[in-house]
């Protein structure tokens, strides 16, 4: 019998399969969750006639190009994101992978990322974050960290702790100054969880490049659509991108920085 030793692509090729599969769950998440639907019943239909979709063109990514991003029963486009979530899935599975190999911190890194990815778009969709996401991921953030090598039970805390405590008090004080909501409490509890995964120093990079990239989006917008300051974005979706970038690159970046100053 041929051994992995034998195929040393079988594994990773697997972990890239996974990400794939879980990508098109990701899409159910993202389109059901926000609209107070189950996850699981019906099966995936067709968003325009509400066919039922065919076990057969529901293959991650294949049959996106096969179908030529239109459904099968009435022919309606279908929106390249599909597509483009379940190919992103599938690279974070293989990076993760490759990083750490078939181990928890795989499972962990993974599945932190595709928590984040669901909370990008849903949030950039009907400007919510949902608590099935948010406070479920702070608990087995919490809850993982005792197993995990990278990250200390302590230091989880500390991160739950500083993310939603600072994105409660710059929420607070805007309010007080400005009377009116600056910010929702889902990007309080978003913060939270991804301390709980990232820990403190990792929650400081989050917000810095989470608001990086929101002040230069949010300058784009403004000046190709006219708008002023008060144009609202979804704080969400750059903390999110902020998160994935710490998850995968949060300790040579801190590294780098610290020996700055060191």
């Amino acid at each position: 019998m041929t051994s992995t030793a034998e195929l040393p692509w079988l594994l990773p090729a697997f972990a890239a399969l996974v990400g794939l599969v879980w990508g098109s769950f990701l899409n159910v998440v993202i389109h059901r969750v926000p609209l107070g639907e189950s996850i699981v019943t019906p099966r995936s239909r067709c968003p325009s006639c509400r066919s039922l979709v065919a076990s057969y063109d529901n293959i991650p990514v294949l049959s996106y190009v096969v179908l030529r991003g239109r459904c099968r029963s009435c022919g309606a486009r279908i929106s390249f994101r599909y597509a483009a979530v379940e190919l992103a899935m599938g690279a974070a599975s293989l990076f993760s992978f490759l990083r750490h190999g078939p181990s928890l911190e795989y499972v962990v890194e993974f599945a932190f990322v595709a928590a984040m990815v669901a909370l990008i778009f849903i949030d950039f969709d009907h400007q919510i974050l949902p608590d099935r996401i948010t406070l479920s991921g702070l608990v087995v953030g919490l809850v993982l960290a005792w197993p995990r090598d990278v990250i200390t039970l302590p230091d989880a805390a500390k991160g739950a702790a500083l993310g939603a405590g600072a994105l409660f008090f710059v929420s607070e004080a805007y309010f007080r100054l400005k009377h009116v909501e600056g910010m929702g409490f889902g990007d309080v509890k978003m913060m939270g969880m991804v301390g709980a995964f990232v820990g403190w120093k990792g929650v400081l990079l989050t917000l810095f490049l989470g608001s990086l990239t929101g002040s230069v989006v949010g300058i784009i917008v403004i000046q190709r659509s006219g708008g002023d300051l008060k144009t609202k974005l979804p704080f969400g979706t750059f903390l999110g991108v902020g998160a994935i970038v710490t998850i995968y690159a949060g300790a040579p970046l801190i590294a780098w920085y610290s020996g700055q100053f060191g």
